[in-house]
């Protein structure tokens, strides 16, 4: 590799909003997350959706009869 052209890779926590920390590899020291495999409804198995912004509300309102 060229030298002084790449970022710095380091160890890097990860931290979900549920408060799962994951330890891993980055060119950041720390990153947030909203969902982590620790919480996200497709590993954990619960039926829940996750709203952005509202969206479901929208959605139900624009097709309501």
């Amino acid at each position: 590799m060229k030298k002084d052209i790449h970022p710095e890779y380091s160890e890097a926590m990860i931290t979900c909003a549920c408060g799962q920390v994951i330890y891993t590899r980055s060119t950041k020291k720390s990153i947030r997350v909203d969902i982590c495999s620790n919480c996200h409804p497709f590993f954990t198995g619960d039926k829940k959706f996750v709203d952005s912004a509202g969206r479901i509300e929208k959605f139900k309102q624009r097709y309501k009869k």
